[in-house]
């Protein structure tokens, strides 16, 4: 049955429909958020984002995600469109690590290493959504949650996650993580959606914006070599800098990556409000005139320029995906922070008797007219 939180077509509402059924035979819905004039819909199956609609300068509206067109090629050949990424988002070099003077052998899915919590991470795995009811300020949400069992994936310990998309209040979404876990584990939670915010063709006109002096260059499998300055290469956006000015450029780690795909350590002394969030990141397009300012707790953001996509896959929108068409943003701890010692990379360690929490905001604006090109 549909869930409808207000009748009325303008208010804040939460609506859900049947999506499509997985080679299992379970039945997916599809959840539609729409608050702050955004549109949201998301399914169980990953937790997978397969929309956002967010109006341009002129109040038209478009999906400024990349989606697939259906239910089975989210199920069998999806690169973490729109997903859930854990238990622990990006790669851990050679799929393991000690903890406690115990080797955690992971599941490999990237030739020796572990990317996005392994062959069936978070992102190819079933949640739990519940639909809450509109808040006094305008905003609406629904709650996922599951279970990783002990062992999922090589991972220790049974965590319980939660994680919460809230619309609203204003042109905004905001995602919440929350994980305990009964023994000492990693965690490391993120969000991969690959963003257009033009709505279609590639991204490489986009403007982007990094509050980073320092990043992680990597080796020939894009695991973290250590922190470097930013200072002198392709990798300095503290000058807001379109994405396709340097990207050709023959520097040694975009060659590597073939594009940016690294993590940016975000400068320490930022701002913070009250909740704790700072800016990281800001995203223009100067064709629709659409912003996206990404604000987090996490210490770092991945920015990945849609490298691998290759033509092989049709987007939601019947177009034919090739790189750089979308490009994702990803608050987070470091990459490979196990195999590294505290003092280097932020702890990723979870024990039991604690909570994991971290947020991170999109926030959605315009450009006025005359900065479009």
């Amino acid at each position: 049955m549909d869930l409808k939180h207000d009748a009325d077509a303008g208010a804040a509402r939460v609506e859900r429909r049947p999506y499509g059924r997985l080679a299992d035979g379970r039945e997916v819905h599809e959840y539609t958020l729409a608050a702050g004039g955004l549109t949201l819909c998301a399914i169980e199956f990953g937790g997978i984002v397969t929309a956002l609609r967010v109006p341009d300068r002129r109040g038209r509206m478009d999906n400024i995600v990349l989606g697939l067109p259906t239910l089975h090629d989210y199920e069998s050949r999806n690169p973490h469109l729109g997903t859930i990424v854990g238990r622990y988002a990006n790669r851990i070099a050679g799929g393991r690590f000690m903890l406690d003077a115990h080797t955690a052998e992971l599941n490999r899915n990237e030739g020796a290493n572990t990317l996005h919590g392994g062959t069936r991470g978070f992102g190819q795995r079933w949640w739990d959504i519940e639909a809450n009811p509109p808040a006094g300020d305008g905003s609406v949400s629904i709650t996922l949650r599951r279970t990783s069992n002990d062992g999922e994936e090589g991972f220790p310990g049974t965590m319980a996650v939660e994680v919460v998309y809230t619309l609203g209040p204003g042109p905004q979404w905001r995602i919440d993580y929350r994980a305990t876990c009964d023994r000492p584990t990693v965690v490391n939670l993120s969000h991969h959606d690959y963003f257009n915010l033009r709505g279609h063709g590639d991204a490489m006109d986009h403007r982007l914006w990094l509050p980073a002096s320092r990043y992680c260059p990597v080796d020939e499998g894009l695991i973290p070599l250590g922190i470097a300055p930013v200072a002198g290469t392709p990798f300095d956006f503290r000058d807001t800098t379109r994405i396709g000015e340097r990207i050709r450029q023959p520097h040694e780690q975009l060659l590597r990556a073939r594009g940016y795909d690294h993590n940016w350590v975000l400068d320490a002394d930022r701002p913070a409000q009250a909740d704790g969030l700072r800016l990281s990141a800001r995203l223009e397009d100067p064709h629709s005139g659409r912003t996206m300012d990404v604000l987090s707790t996490e210490p770092g953001v991945q920015f990945y320029s849609g490298n691998f996509l290759d033509g092989s896959l049709t987007g939601s929108a019947g177009q034919t995906l090739r790189q750089g068409d979308g490009l994702c943003l990803e608050t987070q701890h470091f990459p490979d922070s196990p195999n590294r010692p505290a003092s280097e990379f932020p702890s990723t360690r979870l024990e039991p008797g604690q909570t994991f929490r971290s947020r991170t905001v999109h926030r959605f604006g315009c450009l006025p007219e005359s900065t479009s090109n």
